[in-house]
């Protein structure tokens, strides 16, 4: 066993203890659900409810993870990577056999808020059940009709995952939960709007944004589930990509988007010159493209409230950061090794001012993620390309090409350099290990 494995061993080890010695916990996401109420129960098999659970299903962006490799909606069997190796999602669909047809809503609402299966077995932690505790009973039961009556059967067996000694006992998720978990249902705060509360209902529970943009401790567990902890939506690492910093950072944060700008973003993929990339774009085209104005205003609200934290890069807005940085592209400036590469590769499209072209590339000047502490996600768009989202209200899906097979890591580890320290970003230089770490990972 490797040193990470040992010391997320030791995590889960002490988790055990914690979880013991406080005798379990307190609040919960207990609900009180009939414990009766299946499939056949006429109050489940209701229009409006069936059409409310639709809506829930796409604004949890349940697709993303539970369909199937060809595409059979909710069908289940593809791998939702983790440290420790693949977990399968499982199939959703209401199969009495290779589905969850025979789950009963409570026994639903258990492997959805608690990640306990029907069969008594804990559900891994890339199920975000810490998030969707906070999910209300009525959504849980509007969640519960749609995929026993909105969702075709799908005989479809999901592969088991197998992950290696100590992370394939099962049993140990269930002090996991306890120790570093969440069982709190979602309680609206007084102090704020109907509007603020219904956004921060969105983002902490279906929409479980803090599953890839809150960074994660030893034991894979998030950092905070709301924005009482300080890391909360600060900026995580899933799968080899970084999800940025949703607080109100100037630099590497949402500090110069506006709610509108945010709204944007989350209807067509494009916001404030950014355009979503890597994991975040079928997010936006699976999920929240679907979700109504005032939803998507409820989570604006609610992110343009978060504080700085974590903050990170800066940027200079003005004329003379934006001169120099296109005399340095003029002139090839020796001390900006990375200058030449951006003027033959990338400016083309991103422009010599780095202002991108609206609609189509996206913005370099100014750009929370090129100014992120974190630079997985700029080395990785530029060397395997990115594909921003299809959507139904925004601009015709474009597609920048990947480097990997043009640029040696000493190059893009220059031109990622240039375009964090250019027009006015202030950002740390990368170094050739560090793209060379990130290529030997993504395998490019």
């Amino acid at each position: 066993m490797n040193a990470p494995m040992i010391s997320h061993g030791i995590a889960v080890a002490l988790g055990f203890a914690i979880a013991l010695a406080a005798g379990g916990c307190s609040g919960s996401a207990e609900d009180h659900l009939a414990a009766d109420v299946n499939a056949q129960s006429p109050a489940i098999n209701d229009v409006n409810l069936i059409a409310r659970g639709e809506y829930l299903a796409k604004a949890g962006d349940c697709s993303a993870c539970h369909d199937a490799a060809d595409h059979t909606p909710l069908g289940g069997g593809m791998p939702v990577n983790s440290p420790f190796g693949p977990i399968y999602a499982s199939n959703l669909t209401p199969d009495p056999t290779f589905g969850i047809g025979q789950y009963t809503l409570k026994q639903f609402s258990d492997a959805l808020r608690l990640g306990k299966r029907r069969d008594g077995k804990r559900l891994y932690p890339a199920m975000p059940y810490a998030s969707f505790a906070n999910i209300s009973d009525d959504d849980v039961t509007a969640l519960y009709a749609y995929l026993m009556h909105g969702v075709r059967p799908a005989a479809k067996r999901a592969p088991e995952t197998h992950l290696p000694f100590p992370f394939n006992q099962r049993w140990v998720m269930l002090f996991w939960t306890y120790a570093f978990g969440n069982r709190e249902q979602f309680t609206p705060e007084p102090k704020h709007t109907a509007r603020w509360n219904r956004g921060a209902y969105l983002v902490q529970g279906l929409g479980h944004c803090g599953a890839c943009h809150t960074p994660r401790g030893p034991a894979y567990n998030e950092l905070g589930y709301s924005e009482k902890s300080p890391w909360y939506l600060t900026s995580g690492v899933i799968d080899h990509w970084l999800a940025p910093n949703l607080t109100g950072d100037p630099g590497s944060g949402l500090g110069r988007w506006s709610a509108q700008d945010i709204v944007a973003f989350l209807r067509t993929g494009h916001g404030s010159g950014a355009i979503a990339f890597g994991a975040m774009a079928p997010v936006v085209g699976d999920s929240t493209q679907y979700m109504t104005e005032s939803d998507l205003q409820a989570i604006a609200a609610y992110l343009k409230s978060l504080p700085p934290r974590e903050a990170y890069g800066s940027f200079d807005n003005d004329a003379h950061a934006r001169v120099q940085t296109l005399r340095s592209l003029e002139t090839g400036e020796v001390e900006r090794p990375g200058a030449g590469i951006y003027l033959s590769f990338c400016a083309r499209c991103h422009q010599p001012d780095g202002r991108g072209q609206p609609g189509k590339v996206a913005a370099l000047a100014g750009n929370p993620l090129v100014m992120a502490e974190d630079p997985t996600s700029v080395m990785r768009i530029v060397i395997e390309g990115s594909k921003s989202p299809p959507t139904e209200t925004g601009p015709e899906p474009k597609k920048m090409p990947g480097f990997h097979g043009q640029l040696t890591s000493s190059e893009i580890a220059q031109v990622v350099s240039f375009v964090r320290n250019a027009w006015g970003n202030h950002a740390a230089p990368v170094s050739d290990r560090e793209v060379e770490r990130l290529r030997a990972a993504i395998h490019q």
